[in-house]
């Protein structure tokens, strides 16, 4: 074990917790327990990941690993008992958790209800699964029976079974606290249930975690997971002030303060967490994504079940918050370019642990109190010991055991499923391939996406989400010839669709069809020119096409709209290097930076204009910020490339090299040739030339 900046390790998982409603609740007063923590020590927002599905993310907080590697891709999966859908369970995940790391480290661990840890591991404290709660019997003082697997080791069965709270146990005061118009509500209104069920499947969970801490005192670290305000957002958001359009005034008046009322519920169990934990311990609060609260929240009308969970999602915003508070951690400060895969391996290191290579994520080192030098292995998968995973034979693909029944149900081995059961598997395969095309896609990896985006299409022609995400990642890939092909025959189905109409010029656009782009793009702002959330494509469409004054001026359009919105800087930053303005592009980098700091678009481009003034040592700081943040930026390596030289870092030099060309073979199309990123005049290789470098990249 190297250096141990935290003695204890309490990391705390509020699904869905957003810096909007707590800093608003902050300012009243409110939350005394998490302001203690964050006065004590550092905040973040916290990037989160596409799809923003809470099983996937969860998943890649515990594992330092974006979904495809660690294998969890649904909420539910099929049983390879045959019987059906199963919740996604442990034995589906194919890389150690942090609590597995830490069981092999020979250090204590305790998991309360983390998402997919059912069944129970045989980790070295105890484990609950997100199972915990389930199956609340419908009669008063009918038994209450565990599922099989929920609590290892099985001798704290007995102990933790009384601590579940059923709904019908949630009293009537506990609803007036957060309903003070209880009484007014009617009875055929089913919002007080919804209340009252998630409630007690929260407090189950405290009551759980907070037994642990109180009969196990020895422990390094402990890990809960709490999904209420996710899940009684997605009923109760709604009603929060402002109005929205298809909210009664009685909703407003009766469910107006539920959400924040959550909000200071989880504050009070954050305290009692933090009592029984002790004050020797660091904590780690923190959620995998945020909530919509303002006018970005969505009406959702359509109940189609095959995008049922991509539309919800849609309540999620891009951002979620961390909080590091404690022994080894600085006091009172804000850290940036923090993700979701970097709370494995800063858990790690704060427990004197080395990190994996192949987690993707880094150790936030700046939020430490004293300097930390990062200590390596290869991977914690290939290293042996004891980890608490289940054995082999337990551990699973469910898709592949899937396709193993049905190859015995078509040799007539075992009776054909039914076809109600039939189309609820495949459509719990078409979203999980369409999660891992998204995981992909959103990492930088399109020719990996392409195929399976395309297979989607082709079973579900109808089905534009899996079209118009094809033609995003050809158009990504730079296979603007297939694009355009797809856009084109989409376009037939649905002619007046601007954002397909907008790909297709962008496709022309690189085609080198540049008139035929030009017309359409005129004749698209003629149509749409007036829907300011338009604005922004339009402009980046006449960007390709050459005409910054015109992007300019859209991009100046999409500011009044959305002052905000950090692209928009980075837009303006663009035209800017695009017309060799390097300061004016520094300005705008760093507007957009002062607005969002998790913008790697905005790091990119601040570096870029950096290494044009020659201020190269920010400059390399700037790339390093933006590839961490997307590594899939091309450019961004090339520049690190020469910068690396400059400095006389010639393995960092080599590294961003290797980085290059594993990049543009991702761009390969069928024929083997290369869509390589244009050449800007703001490009590495004018950059180069303008300081007297040849460099092959």
């Amino acid at each position: 074990m190297i250096n141990r900046p935290a003695n204890k390790l309490l990391i705390i998982g509020w699904d869905a917790a957003d810096w909007i409603i707590i800093d608003r609740l902050f300012a009243q007063g409110k939350l005394p327990n998490l302001r203690r923590l964050v006065d004590g020590g550092v905040r973040a927002d916290l990037s989160t990941l596409d799809p923003k599905l809470s099983p996937l993310l969860w998943s890649s907080i515990a594992t330092g690993k974006t979904a495809d590697k660690h294998g969890i891709l649904n909420f539910v999966e099929p049983n390879p008992a045959g019987d059906g859908l199963r919740i996604s369970a442990s034995t589906t995940r194919r890389t150690k958790a942090l609590w597995n790391i830490i069981t092999q480290s020979h250090m204590k661990v305790n998991a309360v209800s983390w998402y997919a840890s059912h069944p129970a591991e045989a980790i070295a404290g105890v484990c609950v699964t997100n199972l915990f709660q389930e199956g609340e019997p419908p009669a008063a003082g009918a038994p209450w029976p565990m599922q099989s697997g929920t609590v290892h080791p099985q001798s704290w069965e007995e102990k933790l079974a009384p601590q579940r709270t059923a709904a019908k146990d949630i009293s009537k005061a506990q609803l007036l606290s957060m309903i003070p118009r209880l009484n007014e509500i009617k009875p055929k209104d089913n919002h007080p249930h919804t209340l009252a069920k998630q409630l007690a499947r929260m407090s189950s969970v405290h009551n759980a975690a907070v037994s642990i801490l109180k009969n196990s005192p020895q422990w390094d670290c402990t890990m809960v997971f709490y999904e209420t305000i996710d899940t009684i957002g997605h009923h109760f958001m709604q009603f929060l002030p402002p109005q929205m359009p298809h909210v009664s005034k009685d909703q407003l008046r009766l469910y107006g303060d539920v959400m924040l009322k959550v909000y200071e519920h989880h504050d009070h169990a954050l305290g009692e967490l933090l009592q029984h934990a002790g004050p020797d311990t660091t904590v780690l609060l923190l959620s995998d994504h945020g909530f919509h609260s303002g006018d970005q929240r969505p009406v959702i009308t359509q109940t189609n079940p095959d995008d049922r969970a991509a539309v919800e999602s849609s309540w999620h915003r891009s951002f979620g918050v961390l909080v590091m508070s404690g022994a080894g951690i600085k006091r009172g400060e804000k850290i940036s370019a923090a993700t979701l895969l970097d709370i494995t391996p800063t858990a790690l290191a704060l427990l004197g642990l080395p990190v994996g290579a192949d987690m993707d994520g880094r150790v936030l080192a700046e939020a430490f109190a004293q300097p930390y030098a990062l200590h390596i292995i290869e991977s914690w998968d290939t290293k042996a010991g004891e980890a608490g995973m289940h054995s082999d034979d337990l551990r699973n693909n469910p898709f592949e055991s899937q396709d193993a029944l049905n190859q015995l149900i078509d040799l007539g081995y075992m009776p054909a499923l039914g076809d109600d059961m039939k189309a609820r598997l495949d459509l719990v395969r078409r979203e999980s391939d369409f999660n891992l095309a998204v995981v992909y896609m959103s990492t930088g990896r399109a020719q990996l996406a392409e195929p399976l985006f395309a297979e989607l299409s082709r079973q579900k022609p109808n089905e534009s989400r899996f079209t118009t995400n094809l033609a995003n990642c050809q158009f990504s890939a730079r296979n603007f010839a297939a694009c355009a092909q797809t856009v084109t025959a989409y376009l037939l189905k649905h002619p007046t669709n601007a954002e397909a109409r907008l790909l297709l010029v962008g496709a022309l656009a690189n085609l080198g069809k540049t008139d035929e782009a030009k017309t359409m793009l005129a004749r698209l702002e003629s149509d749409a020119g007036d829907r300011p959330e338009l604005a922004m494509s339009l402009g980046d469409m006449h960007g390709i096409l050459g005409q910054w004054n015109d992007a300019a001026r859209l991009y100046r359009r999409s500011e009044k709209h959305d002052p905000q919105n950090p692209r928009v800087q980075v837009a303006l930053a663009r035209v800017s290097l695009a017309t060799a303005k390097w300061d004016d592009a520094l300005e705008f980098s760093l507007n957009a930076l002062e607005i969002q700091q998790i913008t790697p678009e905005a790091h990119h481009a601040l570096g870029i204009a950096l290494a044009w003034l020659g201020d190269y040592p920010h400059a390399i700081q700037s790339f390093d910020n933006a590839l961490h943040l997307q590594s899939g930026l091309i450019q961004a390596h090339q520049f690190m490339v020469i910068l690396s030289e400059l400095v006389g870092n010639q393995a960092k030099a080599q590294k961003h090299k290797d980085s290059v060309e594993q990049l543009l073979a991702t761009l390969k199309t069928i024929d083997g040739s290369i869509h390589q990123p244009p050449a800007e005049s703001w490009g590495p290789q004018a950059w180069a030339k303008s300081i007297g470098r040849t460099t092959e990249m």
